[in-house]
């Protein structure tokens, strides 16, 4: 005869199948508190800042633009940027793009 008789393998401890899942279970769990649930934590931060935001806020934005709040819209923010003799220089940012609120007087400083 050119092939063996397979023989099924005899159930093994239900304890080592456990055993091996166990690094698998270890890596996701510190995964989730180092990674996961810090960005989570952040992004409801970030989310109660936008919708906190009120005309006169001083703010920055992601990509570094500081301004004043002048007019608060649903999506959008119009923020003087620059004051000059005819009026303010304004530009209209999404609410999601504000960085961080600055306290009240920083813009004078600047």
């Amino acid at each position: 005869m050119l092939i063996s008789n397979a023989y099924a393998q005899a159930a093994g401890d239900p304890m080592a199948s456990i055993t091996g899942l166990l690094p698998i279970i270890l890596m996701f769990v510190v995964v989730w508190f180092l990674m996961i649930r810090p960005q989570m934590k952040k992004a409801k931060e970030h989310t109660k800042m936008v919708s906190e935001l009120q005309k006169g806020d001083e703010v920055v934005t992601q990509g570094g633009l500081a301004g004043r709040i002048v007019k608060v819209g649903e999506n959008y923010l119009t923020i003087e940027v620059a004051t000059v003799k005819d009026g303010g220089v304004e530009v209209a940012v999404q609410k999601a793009a504000v960085g961080a609120i600055l306290p009240k007087g920083t813009l004078k400083t600047l």
